[in-house]
């Protein structure tokens, strides 16, 4: 394996053990379980990420970049309301997986700049549905940014819920998208 091959495998074990530790441990999950976890040393973790925050904000960095990527590759999707079905589903289970609405501040140009790519790649996935049908004439891409960590927040409020409970959310929220039965909404959608 070439060093740069060594380097990206080294990455991607991190990225995904520090997952695992954060959401076993949090954020205080200390960097020599994430070390250990990924079967790396210490001194390796510290070569990719100096420190902690930029750990946190490359796996924020890699969530955000797998979003934009599904809602660009489906946008264009015959099946509109699927499209935007399978892309709020992905964005759940991704924040199952591991809750980062913890976090605070700023994670970075990088991150903040990922974030406006993937506001536009929403909105055009949104826009494509909304053209098709597919979804109420009303509802934005900003709307559907906002309503892609609800599934996961309403069953943090239900103890001892089984962890798939958020799909049945995911369905009500959906639901609530589609034009059938609509009624106009109270507000404008926020910037």
């Amino acid at each position: 394996m070439s060093p740069r091959a060594d380097a990206l495998r080294n990455r991607d074990l991190l990225l995904a053990a520090a997952v695992e530790e954060f959401a076993l441990q949090g954020v205080e999950a200390p960097i020599s379980a994430i070390a250990r976890r990924a079967g790396l040393g210490k001194g390796t973790v510290f070569r990719h990420f100096p420190t902690k925050d930029d750990l946190v904000a490359a796996i924020v960095l890699d969530r955000v970049t797998r979003l934009t990527a599904l809602a660009r590759d489906l946008s264009g999707a015959a099946d509109a309301g699927a499209a935007v079905l399978e892309f709020l589903r992905y964005a759940a289970r991704q924040r199952q997986q591991l809750d980062l609405s913890f976090l605070s501040g700023d994670l970075g140009g990088e991150v903040a700049e990922a974030q406006e790519d993937m506001a536009r790649a929403i909105t055009a996935l949104v826009d494509h549905a909304r053209a098709k049908g597919a979804l109420r004439p009303d509802i934005t891409g900003t709307d559907v940014m906002l309503l892609m960590c609800v599934p996961n927040d309403v069953v943090k409020h239900a103890p001892g819920a089984p962890p798939d409970l958020w799909e049945r959310y995911l369905a009500i929220l959906f639901d609530g998208l589609r034009p059938e039965g609509a009624h106009p909404l109270p507000h404008q959608p926020p910037a």
